[in-house]
Formats: structure tokens, sequence, C-alpha cells
């Protein structure tokens, strides 16, 4: 049985690694921790876990959190970053979720989270966690960081076309929308059901976090820089990403269906769905599950692909608990077969 810790089990991604874990044979969660919670119990603050979990929230301690087998980080960002390389050195498994090791540039880092790298050493052998990519290299790290759940849709949706050359890599678009517990848990007035119910927007169009993340993984596949415009928005629901991807073919073919088709063929939690189809988010909601479509529109040379997350599962704690199957020599799938929600 692996033992797991969580530091940082108040937010949704705390809860949602606390969800899937409770179904999960092969691991148990030994330590839940919430430095402004210290003492409550997980089942009084989320009624939804009662009969689950017998736990109280306390202050993370390294020394304790060391007798974990793995140890998620579901923190805001520089949080891991200063505790996760002593967790490392104890030979424990660490998966953060937050965004302190994803971005391998460390100076291009501190321009968009607005403080200073103090563990580049874990950032350099931290493995980016997007099974569909670095399966192999996940099996044997020490030290994962989980992708955000924009960059999740928009890679899988975009990679079948960059790894095969076919589109112009200087000029990628990708329109996303996002469910509103993407902002977090938090108390703030632009995620209150009155700014958000019967509206939308867009935000961060002049820059947003996560574009240095998504150019980063599409310029590894592509194996040069990538050109992205990025442009998130707000939707009035509480769950799902959806995300629609704008490229430019260098020269117009047939047989895109097939190709998404073979790319994802043996990976269980991406579905390509059959040709004309549009995928829904409330067809991923609380499944650890990437659908995507992709279209031609009348036979010329723009290719746009619909690739729709659940921004708690498949983007955050989901994937976290495929990483940990995958580090621990567990079925990929355990934990994880929960199927989407619907209506």
């Amino acid at each position: 049985m692996v033992k797991v810790g969580i530091v940082g089990g108040t937010g949704y991604t705390g809860v949602e690694l606390l969800r899937l874990l409770a179904n999960h044979s092969q691991a148990k969660v030994e330590v839940i921790t919430s430095r402004s919670e210290e003492g409550v119990r997980v089942d009084d603050m989320y009624p939804n876990l009662r009969g689950h979990y017998d736990l109280r929230f306390t202050v993370p301690d390294v020394s304790t959190l060391s007798q974990c087998d793995v140890v998620f980080f579901a923190t805001p960002h520089g949080v891991a970053m200063k505790m996760a390389p002593e967790l490392v050195a104890n030979g424990v498994k660490v998966i953060d979720l937050g965004a302190d090791f994803r971005i391998k540039d460390l100076e291009l880092w501190s321009q968009w989270y607005g403080m200073e790298h103090t563990s580049p050493e874990a950032a350099a052998m931290a493995v980016y966690g997007l099974p569909e990519v670095n399966r192999e290299a996940i099996k044997s790290a020490q030290l994962i960081a989980c992708p955000g759940c924009y960059p999740t849709a928009a890679q899988l949706g975009f990679l079948p076309l960059i790894e095969n050359n076919l589109i112009d890599h200087r000029r990628l678009i990708a329109d996303c929308k996002s469910g509103v517990s993407g902002a977090g848990r938090g108390a703030n007035v632009g995620a209150l059901l009155c700014e958000t119910s019967e509206s939308m927007k867009a935000y961060g169009v002049s820059g947003h976090r996560h574009l240095p993340e998504i150019k980063q993984g599409l310029s590894e596949a592509a194996g040069r820089p990538v050109g992205l415009t990025f442009v998130p928005h707000l939707t009035p629901m509480i769950r799902g990403i959806h995300a629609t991807l704008y490229a430019t073919l260098k020269d117009p073919v047939d047989g895109l269906q097939e190709l998404f088709e073979a790319r994802y063929a043996n990976e269980p939690f991406v579905d390509v769905m059959p040709a004309g189809s549009h995928p829904e988010t409330r067809s991923v909601k609380g499944a650890n599950i990437c659908r995507i479509s992709v279209f031609r529109p009348q036979n010329d040379d723009t290719v746009v692909v619909l690739s729709a997350i659940d921004n708690l599962v498949k983007g955050a704690a989901g994937q976290a608990i495929q990483n940990m199957n995958i580090m621990c020599g567990i079925a990929e799938n355990e934990g994880l077969r929960a199927v989407g929600m619907m209506p």
C-alpha cells in the first residue's frame, strides 16, 4: 500500500485528490496538511468524504511527511520549492500540482511568477508530468511537475500536428475557456456567482502564466521555438476546460482523423472522438479524460482541434494520480476509472 501525504488539502485540487484516492485500492492517505485548518476533521470541511477518511488537518512537517511514499503538493506557487528538496533527499516521491517546477528557464519563471526561484537543483531534476509525452521518464522520476489545466488541454490537442511537422509552428492560436473552479477556493470578488453567472469574459490576453508552459512543451515537440497566441476565458460553469485550437497547415492534407487516432491509440486517458464530433465539457466532468476532435473546415488550410478536460481531474488531481501510478508501478488507471457525470 502506497502511503500518501497531501500538502494543502483544503483547496479544490486537494479535495479532488482525496475524492479520487478514496477509491484507490493501492494507496492510502496518511497525512493531510493545512496551516489554517489545523485540527479540523477532513469530513467536517468536506462532508462528501464522510465514511472515507478519519483524518484531521495538521501543520506541514517534513519529518512526518517523510514517512510517506508519495507527497502531493496542492499549494500555491512558492510552497513546494521550499519543502520538496528535503523530501526528495529523504527518498519521498514528490508530485507538485502547482507551478514551481513546470518551467525549466528559472529566469523566465521568475518573470511570470514574481519571485525568485529558490530551488534550481530541484527544478533541474523535475520531470514534466504529461504522461502522453514523458511516460518513460516519469517511471523513474523522484519529482514531478504536474502540468497546468490549460497547458494539458492545449498540448494534447496540438501535439499530433506539431510532432508530424504539418503546421506553421509560428502561428498557433489557443482559444480556451475555463470553469470558475480554476481560480481556486480563496475568496475573490471575481469568482462570486453574481459576477460570473450569465457572463463570459476573456482575461490575461496580454500574457497569462500558462503561456510559457504551453510554449515550452510545444517547442520541445517541434524541436524549435513556436509562436503561440493564448487567450483564456472565464465561463459560468464550475468545472471544465474547452480549448479551441487553430493552426495553418503547411500543405492541405487528408487523414488528420487517422493521424490523431494513431497518436493516441494506446493512451488510456485521451479519447479521439469520431469525425465530425464536438466534445463537451459535461462529458468529461469528474473523469480523468481528454476528449479531442479534429476538423479541417471547408477542406482549406486551417485545422481546428477541439480539446475538453475537467480542469480539476485531467487538468490537476487526476493527472497527478496518473503520475503516481506510473511512478509506483501501479496500473495507470487505478483510482481513475470514474465515468464522466452527465448531466
